[in-house]
């Protein structure tokens, strides 16, 4: 009970959480008949029906063009895995939480006592109606590709999977202010991912976009090359698109000569597998809590180390990308979220950084104010220019 004393006293984060972190508040008093007249019957009929006339005007007289939906099923969740929705809602929660504080927009939480795709894809469907943006999120991977792709297909609203593409965004956005700082073009640099789930395949797919010079990825049983047998459809695209020498082996086979390392896979690499690869070498490990190369160990090798740790420089958050790249979709009336758009958001955040790159600032803080705004004004723009918005 609330104020009673029970093991979670002493944990400030039990704190924060207690009773939820979220509330929904009217915009507007309700202190007399006029004003309950207006806000509910007999005036919402005249909205209501105006609405049902000319559906569009929902754009206008309802919460819903603002309002992004939080979904997930629990499956995936942080570096916790599969465990389940209840304990997945705090996590939700808050998403929903940063999307006001960044970017000014609500969102609803929904978690998902189902697993199978087809009742997922269902569900959202059925509810979008009440939401302007889709931000999927923990949703584990092979099953959170044909999620997303289904209902990118069916809805006309911008739909993300945080998990895959925010982590994208700023991957590829830390990535061209470490290549600055060694002196390198993207296109001249060789990178061995670990890892091929949601965050892999997608920081892979966005790098190919950016013009890497050479990319190969490696899941628990090595290296993803043409000859591997039992391959899904996403590691056979991976296959198809990556690894253009062939290379075979390991990971950490790999890693000689490699100008990047980038984790997410979690797991450990060895200190010679580190020391292996090319001088002025960049490492971004991104496991959490625990990174898969030791930093203080990585930057006895590398010229730029990053992780996904707050209490470390160079933290890849996906804070910096989805409250900007939402509102930026939902301002410029974006009817999805497109590769170009994605990779405006991704400049938008190194530029934040700008002149003043070294080593151990190549992104912005997550609580960077300016970030949310720059991302928001280079998707909108990258929307625009595509032609994916509303008439």
């Amino acid at each position: 009970m609330p104020g009673s004393t029970d093991r979670f006293t002493d944990d400030p984060a039990f704190a924060v959480h207690e009773g939820g972190k979220l509330s929904v508040r009217t915009k507007g008093a309700i202190t007399s008949i006029e004003d309950l007249a207006l806000t509910y019957t007999p005036g919402v009929a005249r909205v209501s029906s105006a609405i049902a006339a000319e559906p569009e005007l929902a754009r206008r007289f309802t919460w819903a063009p603002r309002v992004v939906a939080v979904v997930s099923d629990g499956t995936a969740v942080l570096g916790l895995g599969d465990i389940g929705p209840a304990a997945a809602l705090p996590v939700m929660e808050g998403k929903a939480c940063l999307f006001r504080e960044f970017a000014d927009l609500d969102s609803v939480p929904i978690v998902l006592s189902t697993t199978d795709v087809d009742a997922i894809v269902d569900t959202v469907l059925a509810i979008a109606p009440s939401f302007g943006g889709i931000n999927l999120e923990d949703i584990s991977a092979p099953r959170c590709f044909e999620v997303e792709a289904r209902l990118k297909e069916r809805l006309s609203i911008p739909v993300m999977h945080d998990d895959q593409h925010g982590t994208a965004i700023v991957v590829l956005a830390a990535l061209r202010n470490a290549a600055k700082v060694v002196g390198r073009p993207l296109s001249d640099l060789r990178v061995v991912v670990s890892g091929a789930g949601a965050a892999g395949v997608a920081c892979t797919k966005i790098l190919l976009e950016a013009g890497i010079g050479e990319i190969a990825v490696a899941d628990s049983q090595g290296l993803l090359h043409a000859g591997r047998e039992g391959l899904t459809e996403t590691k056979q695209w991976l296959v198809e698109h990556t690894n253009p020498t062939g290379r075979t082996g390991t990971m950490v086979e790999a890693l000689a000569g490699a100008d990047v390392y980038l984790g997410l896979s979690g797991g450990s690499v060895p200190e010679s597998a580190i020391a292996a690869m090319a001088p002025g070498c960049i490492v971004f490990s991104l496991a959490n809590p625990t990174p898969e190369v030791d930093p203080e160990m990585a930057a006895r090798y590398a010229a730029v180390v990053a992780t996904g740790r707050s209490d470390l420089a160079n933290q890849i958050n996906n804070v910096l990308a989805f409250p900007g790249v939402f509102r930026g979709a939902i301002d410029a009336g974006a009817t999805g979220i497109t590769e170009g758009m994605k990779l405006a958001a991704a400049t938008a955040i190194a530029d934040v950084v700008g002149d003043d790159v070294r080593a151990d600032y190549i992104v912005p803080s997550p609580l960077d104010r300016r970030v949310a705004e720059a991302v928001a004004a280079a998707v909108a723009a990258a929307a625009r220019a595509e032609g994916v918005v509303r008439g």
